[in-house]
């Protein structure tokens, strides 16, 4: 078994590549707020040129934020793939080490190969190998996950999971624009959440800090990990809901708060949605708001009250039983204060009629409150973790990372 010592610039790379991931988020949610997904109506390519060599005398209006997110996000996907690549290399040796890299390396030259194009968009203009890896990468990623559990080695794993999961995430908002499903835009919008909290993780598991300690949580910090996961599930479900409600492309179904549509709980019969529909002051929503969606939106502002009302207890429980000094703390009284400024910006979007910065920040806000309740449930269980990965490489240490 080899030791690898501890690389501050790996854990700096793995920070870097989040907030580039959070910077992608914000493009994302921009185009998708301003209603611009179809500006470019091909894909891979753009117009017909190479991505990359589309005249910058295109770049305006919509096409200026649709063509800068895809820039963004090939930038990402090389990041991910150096990431990958890195921790590869650093925790294997001989020919499993050039599998590793040689598989990131064909499927890199794969993604950069854009094909032939067509400007009028649709499947048709997709090429095969693209088709052929939406069909692959799901297997890879269930792969790579397995073998995190199965070999204790996760953090090789774990970033290969990333690469697949990223290049996953690339092909399916191309697809979005080839088929033009809303469908798959709002996997595409969950799974860009998924993919930012996963490099979130990573970079824990890189950090000095993570392994710092062997020290066993007492019973009542324990009991903290059932708070943290009800909140954490909350806030996906939450997620789910608002990436469905901004794929409908139909603005808001309700505009006034605290009240809804001057009601506790509005109507919702085909006489009130006609209504709502002729009072409608908003002149950018795409569809008229059904009965559907007015309900969705009812759910999302309960689940709002009780996301908040559960990570409030969450941080006071903390603050209370765990140890002075402790890092979950700190982190609970930091997410609750995003959770605070989730509620206010989503208050505003709705006051202000949803106004797109408004409403990509609210996306991004909702994304580091998942992460962060992700990272807490991690430290939360970080001596099981540590105690299980031990049984094989661990997954980091201030000393090194032992391995295969």
């Amino acid at each position: 078994m080899n030791c690898a010592p501890h690389s501050p610039w790996l854990y700096r790379f793995a920070i870097g590549t989040a907030l580039a991931t959070l910077a992608l988020l914000s493009v994302g949610g921009l185009v998708t707020s301003k209603g611009v997904g179809m500006a470019v109506p091909d894909w891979p390519t753009s117009y017909g040129y190479n991505m990359f060599w589309l005249p910058i005398s295109w770049w305006k209006g919509g096409v200026f934020y649709e063509h800068t997110h895809r820039l963004v996000a090939v930038f990402v996907g090389l990041l991910t793939s150096i990431l990958a690549a890195w921790m590869w290399g650093r925790e294997t040796t001989g020919r499993v080490r050039w599998a590793g890299w040689f598989t990131i390396l064909a499927l890199v030259l794969m993604l950069g190969h854009r094909g032939s194009g067509n400007a009028e968009g649709g499947a048709a203009g997709v090429p095969a190998h693209f088709k052929f890896l939406a069909g692959l990468m799901p297997a890879l990623l269930i792969f790579s996950v397995a073998q995190c559990v199965r070999t204790r080695s996760a953090l090789r794993w774990l970033a290969m999971s990333a690469f697949f999961a990223v290049i996953l995430q690339g092909i399916l908002g191309g697809f979005r624009v080839a088929l033009y499903k809303d469908q798959i835009g709002i996997a595409h919008a969950t799974l860009a959440q998924l993919f930012f909290t996963f490099i979130c993780a990573l970079a824990l598991f890189l950090s000095r800090g993570w392994s710092d300690t062997d020290a066993k949580p007492t019973e009542r910090e324990r009991g903290l990990r059932c708070w943290f996961m009800v909140a954490t599930l909350l806030i996906f479900f939450q997620l789910l809901l608002g990436a469905t409600m901004r794929h409908q492309h139909a603005g808001l179904a309700i505009w006034d708060f605290p009240l809804a549509h001057g009601q506790a709980w509005p109507d919702t019969s085909v006489e009130a949605i006609t209504r709502y529909n002729q009072q409608r002051a908003e002149l950018v929503a795409l569809n008229p708001i059904t009965a559907v969606q007015v309900r969705l939106q009812m759910v999302h502002r309960i689940l709002a009250l009780l996301i908040t009302i559960v990570v409030a207890l969450s941080a006071w429980l903390t603050l209370k039983h765990a140890a002075r000094g402790s890092v979950l703390r700190k982190v609970a009284v930091a997410w609750l204060a995003l959770i605070a400024l989730q509620m206010a910006l989503g208050i505003l979007t709705v006051l202000k009629n949803k106004p797109a910065d408004l409403a990509t920040a609210h996306v991004i806000v909702g994304a580091l409150s998942f992460a962060t309740g992700v990272l807490l449930l991690l430290l939360a269980w970080r001596v099981e973790i540590l105690s299980f990965t031990r049984g094989g490489p661990v997954l980091s240490s201030p000393d090194g990372v032992v391995t295969n």
